[in-house]
């Protein structure tokens, strides 16, 4: 992950990732990534630049950042990513983006009065004005929609909205941040997160044909793989790096901008065992131990993980303490899943000894094994 800034001209309420003071990172610095990358290992890469607000950086920084990293890296398999609030799109760097075929996940939290509410006045049309450039330019763009204390109770209109306007749907609860002095305001506790999954799965199985939500389909894969298939769910440790605007490296980018998260510097070209053996890299196998410890009883530990370490410690105020708090919403919605496919499978059995059938009979509504048979096409 690289930060190019921390900087952002938006100032979302429940933010605990801006800076506005922040500088934005240098081409030395990205020619420094590609110096340290060449040996460090040859696995596949994804790059997603983050923030802040990542297009900040201008149109320069990316075309030649760009072509840095594919030329200076190309003995390994390299994709690309950008996370930006669309503000500053502009027809130059949507050409730039649109060359590497960058997809481009944006937020927007529902309806215009709701997310301007959230994310600040203005935030809508802005957003909306880079999402008509992205869009003409060819460009792939999908949302992020935060689910926090407050708007979780206006969650039919934000569904809705989604629906309605053909977008899929990609939703994150508000977390506690490290960085604020009141960090819980807007966080969403997790028993109501929990409720929100569910309710959000049962309106997907009623409208599969017309919405797509991705968190969903993440934790259904996780249920029939047995394995995490997005970060939440995995162990992260040594397989995600974040790189801040000055080459400090991180273990994820919710750590860029805090100094005792520091593992080291891009310039020195540090290797994978002296980043474990930095006082942050001993805390995140830290927690990994804790999951190990806490979670071995829970049927779910082999595609959970005990959740996100940054949710764990944001809470504590950097402590390892405990297990992601969310762990309440993930049982919820991982046994929900589960308990309903063993119904649906073990109850089509049971009558006359028949194949469970993907589709249900006409009338019923859709279960989740028509939800997987969509997964699996898809």
């Amino acid at each position: 992950m690289i930060i190019p800034t921390l900087g952002c001209p938006s100032s979302c309420s429940y933010c605990w990732s801006s800076d506005e003071k922040s500088p934005v990172m240098t081409i030395e610095t990205v020619k420094d990534v590609v110096e340290w990358l060449k040996n460090f290992r040859d696995d596949p890469v994804t790059f997603t630049f983050h923030g802040g607000e990542p297009l900040l950086a201008g149109a320069d920084f990316y075309r030649e950042t760009l072509s840095l990293l594919t030329e200076g890296l190309c003995h390994m398999k390299i994709a690309f990513a950008l996370q930006t609030n669309l503000w500053k799109m502009t027809p130059e760097l949507a050409t730039v983006l649109a060359e590497y075929k960058i997809p481009i996940g944006s937020s927007l939290d529902g309806p215009k009065e709701l997310n301007d509410l959230q994310r600040s006045e203005g935030y809508f049309d802005k957003m909306m004005a880079g999402y008509e450039i992205a869009k003409a330019h060819g460009l792939s763009v999908q949302f992020i929609c935060t689910f926090t204390s407050y708007s979780v109770d206006f969650k039919e209109d934000i569904f809705d909205f989604f629906l309605d306007n053909g977008l899929t749907l990609k939703l994150h609860p508000a977390l506690p941040s490290l960085k604020s002095d009141d960090p819980d305001k807007w966080a969403l506790a997790p028993e109501k997160y929990g409720e929100l999954l569910v309710y959000l799965l049962d309106k997907y199985l009623e409208n599969m044909d017309d919405i797509v939500i991705r968190n969903i389909n993440d934790l259904c894969r996780c249920v029939f793989t047995s394995r995490g298939t997005v970060c939440t769910y995995v162990d992260c440790m040594e397989d995600t790096f974040a790189v801040g605007p000055d080459g400090s490296i991180y273990p994820c980018y919710r750590f860029v901008g805090m100094p005792e998260w520091v593992m080291g510097n891009v310039r020195d070209h540090p290797s994978q065992e002296v980043l474990a053996e930095s006082e942050a890299g001993k805390r995140m196998h830290q927690f990994k131990e804790r999951v190990d410890g806490e979670c071995k009883g829970c049927k779910h530990i082999r595609y959970c993980r005990g959740g996100c370490p940054y949710n764990a410690i944001a809470p504590t105020g950097g402590e390892i303490k405990g297990v992601d708090p969310h762990c309440v919403a993930y049982k919820r919605i991982f046994d929900e899943i589960s308990d309903r496919f063993n119904k649906e499978m073990f109850g089509s059995f049971g009558m006359g000894m028949t194949p469970p059938q993907p589709v249900p009979p006409e009338g019923a509504k859709p279960g989740i094994m028509a939800l997987i048979q969509k997964i699996i096409s898809s």
